[in-house]
């Protein structure tokens, strides 16, 4: 293992959008009939499948108000032939289920507070392909206390904002500044909010084998986003997705948040080829990916970089996926990562926060309890992810660079809890040391930072046949996805982020610092 310093890479940056908790309700806004409470200038969005009202009012259905209903929904149609795109039989959608669902436009910048329930229904951000070049052309979408789904397409999706960076691959560099974007999600203070979304495969250019749509997330971006909170930064957000979580088709920065995504595909995505900037700087953020047949935990087709938070991530177990993917490089500066899958994806030596990476001689199913100990046989951290797997990358700021660490199979572990992963940790029962070697393939105990050349994915997890499938593609088996990943939640349920069932009885289950056993 080896310890390696940041020169200079990235500054921590500040939540773009702190929105004072607490404030009283403007005169100017009506009451919205509930706890939500607003700030001056703020819109309020109430969601209802009875119908949906704006600033108390029903929406309207012209185009030209700041929020109206009425918009088309691009959706994968059934029944249009081979030339019509790349989406499989389970992916395609009717008319009428499409038209079943009720799209809100927002047309205005501004702050906009959405609150309630809608079950067939889009929240769509379009300010008009010039708001791309105007810094003021920011839309601040408050989630509080919001359930929205969509069955046929993203359930949030960002056409037209200000965009605060650049695609020029020529000058990239994983150094990027997102507090101007032109679009934040906000996740309110004390809030429980899910979005589940849908897929829409890529559809042609009428006529061509050219991209005309691939919206493919649960929330989908074509402009560079943040996630943030309010003052105390524990609004919660969970994402069902058929496809992929939450994707920018530029950069992403997760600020703050409690953030659980079920997904089929990767967990977050950035995805401008060589050039994104996938940057977490804080909150609690847990990615299961299972279902689809392949996908990452968390995807970046540029530089990922985490400077804080706390982050477990978890690969597709049928597949040859990392938990943290990169193209360009991944920066460990800082936080708490557990990031678990079948291959390893280079950490780049400009990392500031010593890590740890291995591959084991055996797959480690999921809910099995692996121990990692020091030199000195002192328990540094367990962990138990939902998913098999045979790479494991952890790194918190306790590891030092002079130490070699081993790992066991536990039968139990008793400590502080917080999804698949246990420090704090005062006992465990019957550990028996586990093979593995660097995640290089090299023997022994001092973990390094080689992608394994040639590596096979472990017996029972299918590396799909030849090279890569194009966007789009369905999984390898043609399997028809289910309606959600196994593991999402129904709005209110409560349920671990790992996608497992809270365990009964325990004597805690959170990383409030009680002790749970195992």
């Amino acid at each position: 293992m080896k310890q390696t310093r940041h020169h200079g890479l990235l500054a921590l940056l500040a939540a773009a959008l702190l929105l004072p908790a607490g404030c009283a309700e403007s005169p100017d806004n009506p009451s919205p009939g509930s706890d939500v409470v607003l700030t001056e200038g703020e819109t309020l969005i109430s969601l209802s499948d009875d119908g949906v009202t704006v600033q108390g009012e029903p929406v309207s259905q012209d185009s030209s108000s700041a929020v109206y209903e009425g918009a088309d929904i691009v959706f994968y149609q059934s029944g249009q032939g081979e030339g019509y795109g790349e989406g499989a039989e389970q992916e395609a959608h009717t008319e009428q289920e499409a038209q079943s669902h009720t799209v809100l436009t927002i047309t205005s910048p501004g702050t906009y507070r959405v609150t309630g329930t809608l079950s067939q229904g889009q929240i769509v951000v379009d300010l008009g392909e010039e708001s791309r070049t105007d810094a003021l052309a920011v839309v601040n979408l408050v989630l509080d206390d919001a359930d929205l789904t969509c069955t046929v397409a993203p359930a949030i999706l960002v056409k037209n904002a200000y965009e605060c960076g650049s695609a020029d691959t020529a000058s990239a560099t994983a150094e990027v500044d997102t507090t101007g974007a032109g679009f934040n999600l906000v996740l309110a203070d004390d809030s429980d909010n899910t979005v589940s979304g849908a897929y829409v495969a890529k559809i042609y250019q009428p006529g061509t084998t050219d991209t005309l749509y691939k919206y493919d997330a649960a929330i989908d971006s074509l402009v560079s986003f943040n996630i943030n909170g309010e003052q105390l930064g524990n609004g919660i957000l969970t994402v069902n997705a058929q496809n992929e979580g939450i994707e920018s088709f530029l950069h992403l920065t997760v600020n703050a948040g409690d953030i659980t995504v079920f997904s089929q595909d990767d967990g977050l995505n950035a995805n401008a080829d060589f050039v994104s900037v996938l940057t977490i700087n804080g909150g609690h953020l847990h990615c299961m990916v299972d279902g689809g047949g392949e996908g990452d935990g968390i995807d970046s087709n540029g530089y990922l970089v985490i400077n804080d938070g706390h982050i477990l991530v978890s690969a597709d177990q049928n597949s040859a996926d990392s938990g943290l993917d990169s193209d360009l490089g991944i920066y460990l500066n800082g936080g708490t990562v557990l990031a678990t899958g079948n291959m390893f994806d280079e950490i780049s030596a400009d990392s500031a926060q010593p890590y740890v990476a291995v591959q084991f001689s055996e797959r480690r199913e999921g809910g099995s309890i692996t121990l990692m100990e020091d030199e000195q046989g002192q328990a540094v951290a367990a962990f138990a992810p939902s998913n098999g797997y045979s790479v494991l990358v952890y790194s918190d700021p306790s590891l030092s660079s002079d130490t070699s660490y081993s790992f066991s199979s536990v039968s139990s572990v008793t400590g502080s809890r917080h999804a698949s992963l246990y420090t704090d940790i005062t006992a465990f029962e019957n550990a028996v040391p586990l093979g593995f070697s660097e995640a290089g393939g090299r023997e022994g105990a001092a973990p390094g930072r080689h992608r394994p050349d040639g590596a096979e994915p472990p017996e029972g997890a299918a590396r799909p046949e030849g090279e890569a499938p194009p966007e789009g593609e369905p999984s390898p088996d043609g399997a028809a996805p289910p309606e959600f990943p196994e593991g999402g939640r129904a709005p209110g349920e409560r349920s671990s982020p790992d996608g497992q069932p809270a365990e009964q009885g325990a004597q805690g289950s959170d990383s409030s610092g009680q002790q749970e056993t195992a």
